[in-house]
């Protein structure tokens, strides 16, 4: 058993919306592994941060991660830092990774700068996404199969980008 889909990508890249449609389209469950996490710790991903750092919430993130490869059938949203994990992007060989791409300045308006994404709060949130992106992307694309650029396309755009398998 694994994934029809797995879907990556930064904030704002519309993971979980995407993920939802896609699973809705195809008739397939959907999970998303920051769900597993808030589950399992009992708090939201903000307070993990916040309580407990993020080398644990990234523990728990590889363990969900790689629980959920293995339990899940249909489409799995994974949250958007889970590539950093060497295990977790080897684990990722052989499944079919959506790659949803978003430029900076998409990115940002997406996220409105949200305090409820913990690594995008501080006093320079821009400069802040930005070198999230630029250490992310190559991890991004080492593990994806497919990747869509999301900057210009609503959701279901997206969606139909992805069961075509274009590279948009």
């Amino acid at each position: 058993m694994s994934p029809r889909y797995v879907v990556v990508g930064p904030p704002g890249a519309g993971k979980t919306t995407v993920s939802e449609l896609l699973a809705a389209r195809l008739g397939l469950p959907f999970r998303d592994v920051d769900a597993d996490i808030v589950e399992l710790a009992g708090k939201p991903i903000s307070d993990i941060f916040t309580d407990d750092g993020e080398p644990a919430f990234r523990a728990m993130e590889e363990e969900a991660v790689a629980k959920a490869l293995v339990e899940h059938e249909g489409v799995l949203a994974l949250g958007g830092g889970a590539v950093l994990s060497a295990t977790t992007r080897e684990r990722l060989g052989g499944h079919t990774v959506v790659f949803l791409n978003v430029g900076m300045a998409e990115g940002v308006r997406r996220t409105g700068l949200a305090a409820n994404r913990p690594l995008l709060t501080g006093i320079n949130p821009r400069a802040t996404f930005k070198a999230l992106l630029d250490a992310r992307l190559p991890l991004y694309r080492e593990v994806a199969t497919i990747e869509v650029l999301t900057d210009s396309l609503d959701p279901d755009q997206v969606t139909d980008a992805v069961i075509k398998g274009e590279q948009a």
